[in-house]
């Protein structure tokens, strides 16, 4: 059965009519700081880990985070459904602001590490709070739009983070890209809680702690994950290891049948898993083509990003346009593909040394199609989820896409050995992932 969630009292017209506006704004400028952040601390680590000493717990800065937002999707989504969007997005911006001011005033790299965990488990339970919450507040024809503005609102961060956060590291201190993040959060609180009050409340049920259990674990699975490329003759029992264990912990936390592909809601949650995997995969290493191989400078390099971030914004905006049922799947398919198109122009450019441009049009070509089809999967989620089951499926969503990006990641980074610099083996990891989505595709309109 297709539940809608959307209010019916509320017209539906532009996403920012009268009595939704704070909601929308509030929602932009609370992405725009989880998007700005995430840019800016990837930037300035090497300057952090250099001030505290901390280059053996670099990786690790990184890792924890994507590990503890894996139980912050999860517990987001156990308060959405049992105490409502609200109640999760004030605790979400409480551990976030905690973490942001432990990291910034750390005096040692543990506690930084330790600032960085904590941030990441609010900021799993803000990104499934906003799911949960505009998509309470937001007309169900809206939603397409809806998750366009949430594409659209990375584009502003993705061109002007990384600059920004070097100049606070030249001119202030490495500190201030975490506090300067902290000052942002109450005015992001202050626009989005007060329209938070109209979504819903919850069903008042008890936490399924349980859940909470499953999600540590698949954490720990994501950990073993990230740390495999780093283990030497270890590296792949580790990689097995933590797959295993993450994917053993992940399949109680996902959809029945997920994991097989199961048409209808199963297909679209690991479908979203596959398509982050493609192009997150293929993302970190970009850039490292383009400076190693193809001698471009670092600058020059990230414009491939740039890029990137724009066709994203473009095919995200593209596929609010299609109104239509039919049309919508036909749009759907057509991300999939080329999404596998532009990342086999890539790895073709890469493999035979044709000219460097061409990475960057394929690039270009790739993040349309996932512009395209990414927004496609959020819809449907909340479209095939009953009210009561809207957060546990939307932390489920990420949960896929944290999942299935650290294996990826993790294969990908044993492949690549610097002294041989085989771009083309982990491309075709990329290229791999995006395959089977085309190929599963036809699955999530089941």
């Amino acid at each position: 059965m297709t539940h809608t969630p959307a209010d019916p009292e509320m017209p539906s017209g532009t996403l920012f009519a009268p009595g939704r506006r704070a909601a929308c704004t509030g929602a932009i400028a609370l992405i725009s700081m989880l998007a700005f952040e995430t840019l800016a601390v990837v930037t300035a680590m090497p300057a952090v880990a250099a001030a505290l000493d901390g280059l053996q717990l670099y990786a690790l800065a990184f890792g924890v985070t994507l590990a503890t937002s894996m139980v912050g999707m999860v517990l987001g989504g156990e308060v959405c459904d049992r105490r409502g969007a609200r109640r999760s997005t004030v605790l979400g911006l409480l551990l976030f602001l905690s973490g942001l001011l432990l990291a910034g005033l750390a005096p040692q790299m543990a506690l930084l590490v330790l600032g960085r965990a904590v941030q990441g488990l609010g900021g799993g339970m803000l990104g499934v709070a906003l799911y949960v919450g505009l998509g309470q507040l937001v007309p169900a024809a809206l939603h397409p739009k809806m998750f366009a503005m949430f594409a659209a609102a990375w584009v502003v961060p993705g061109l002007v983070g990384p600059a920004l956060a070097s100049l606070l590291v030249i001119t202030l201190g490495w500190r201030w890209v975490f506090l300067a993040v902290a000052l942002a959060v109450p005015v992001a609180a202050a626009l989005l809680l007060p329209a938070l009050r109209r979504a819903g409340r919850g069903d008042g049920g008890v936490l399924r702690w349980q859940r909470l259990r499953w999600a540590v674990a698949a954490a720990a699975g994501a950990v073993i994950l990230h740390l495999a490329s780093q283990a030497g003759a270890w590296a792949w029992p580790l990689l097995l290891l933590g797959l295993a264990l993450a994917l053993w912990a992940a399949a109680p936390l996902l959809p029945p049948g997920s994991l097989r592909a199961q048409p209808g809601l199963p297909a679209v949650v690991l479908l979203r898993g596959l398509l982050a995997a493609a192009y997150a995969s293929a993302e970190a290493f970009i850039p490292l083509v383009l400076n190693h191989r193809f001698e471009w400078s670092l600058g020059a390099a990230g414009l491939a990003l740039s890029v990137g971030a724009g066709a994203w914004s473009l095919g995200s905006a593209m596929q609010a346009r299609a109104h239509q049922p039919a049309r919508r799947r036909l749009v759907f398919q057509l991300g999939l593909g080329l999404c596998a198109a532009g990342l086999l122009l890539v790895w073709l450019t890469v493999s035979r040394s044709f000219a460097a441009p061409l990475v960057v049009l394929g690039w270009g070509v790739a993040l349309t199609g996932v512009g395209l089809s990414f927004p496609m999967l959020s819809v449907l989620t909340l479209q095939l989820s009953a009210p009561e089951e809207q957060g546990a499926n939307s932390s489920a969503l990420q949960l896929s896409d944290a999942l299935f990006s650290s294996a990826a990641l993790a294969l990908a980074g044993l492949l690549y050995l610097p002294e041989t610099e085989p771009f083309a083996a982990v491309l075709a990891v990329s290229l791999a992932v995006a395959l089977l989505a085309l190929a599963l595709g036809p699955r999530a309109y089941r």
